[in-house]
């Protein structure tokens, strides 16, 4: 089977030797790197409170990082949604990013079900084993809870919005058409980049396609134009999709950007791309009341 986008560049390491935390949460890089390591981004947590938590999903205890400010709010809710990879260094660097802004920023790890998830050494073996055993249904519930939390935990209730990457883009738009807890109010969405369309199963019964006209808050998506996960024909028909539907969508592509262009940790990040976007998506919340 061809290298998938999500590992485009990277060296395939035993997860193993990373392990879990207790807490379920991924402890390190999923997968190793090479010749990266100078432009890795690290947020410190000054002025911020941050950590582990679980989370209660019906009767699931949910793992989740979160970052805040240590004062004031009530502060904007972002979810950020992962990539398949798990919650690590990226994606809680993300969380203390976005905290540092004023916002509290909260990644529920929705691949916790899958222990073995740690074990695995391709991206083939995670989609196969991890992604595509995981219910759509248990990722709403899953971000549910982690708004949930948020907004008793410091969150404004009334400032509720997603941002996701690679498979978590997809994720952002079954969220802004099928999520977010009824008391509380979904302002805003990010995808950045992930697949648009692709097999539909008894438990992934719609694709980010299928769901682009039902989408409840304006999105925002960020895509790369040399990313086979999604084409430029499926990117236009989503926004046609949304639009048809009086839905407000923006698409922005990179036209020379690979998949997670934004992922710092990879060889795959754009510096100047991923900044672009980090900036369009600050807008983006601001505009519609997300920030």
């Amino acid at each position: 089977m061809a290298d998938l986008p999500e590992i485009a560049g990277l060296e395939r390491y035993p997860l193993a030797r990373r392990g879990l935390l207790a807490s379920g949460l991924v402890s390190g890089l999923t997968l190793a790197t090479t010749r990266v390591e100078a432009q890795v981004i690290t947020t410190d947590t000054k002025g911020l409170t941050a950590g582990e938590v679980r989370l209660m999903a019906g009767s699931d205890q949910v793992p989740a990082y979160y970052a805040k400010p240590d004062h004031g709010g009530p502060f904007p809710i972002v979810l950020v949604v992962e990539e398949i990879f798990g919650v690590h260094h990226y994606i809680r660097d993300v969380c203390r990013r976005l905290a540092k802004l004023g916002f509290l920023g909260i990644a529920p790890e929705l691949y916790w079900r899958f222990p073995d998830l740690a074990k695995m050494t391709s991206a083939q073996q995670i989609v196969q084993e991890v992604t595509a055993k995981t219910p759509d249904s248990s990722v709403i519930a899953d971000l549910d809870a982690a708004a949930a939390w948020a907004a008793g935990h410091g969150g404004d209730r009334g400032k509720l919005a997603v941002i996701g990457f690679c498979r978590g883009g997809r994720d952002v738009w079954l969220y802004a058409a099928l999520g977010a807890h009824p008391d509380l109010t979904l302002r805003a969405a990010v995808a950045w980049y992930g697949p648009l369309d692709g097999p539909r199963t008894p438990i992934q019964p719609e694709t980010a396609l299928d769901v682009a006209g039902k989408i409840r808050c304006p999105l925002l998506g960020l895509y790369a134009g040399q990313d086979s996960s999604s084409t430029p024909a499926e990117i236009a028909e989503a926004k046609a999709r949304a639009k048809a539907a009086g839905k407000t969508v923006e698409i922005i592509v990179y036209p020379d950007a690979p998949h997670g262009f934004h992922a710092d940790y990879r060889p795959s990040y754009r510096k100047a791309d991923a900044e672009d976007g980090w900036q369009r998506m600050l807008a983006w919340l601001h505009r519609y009341g997300a920030g």
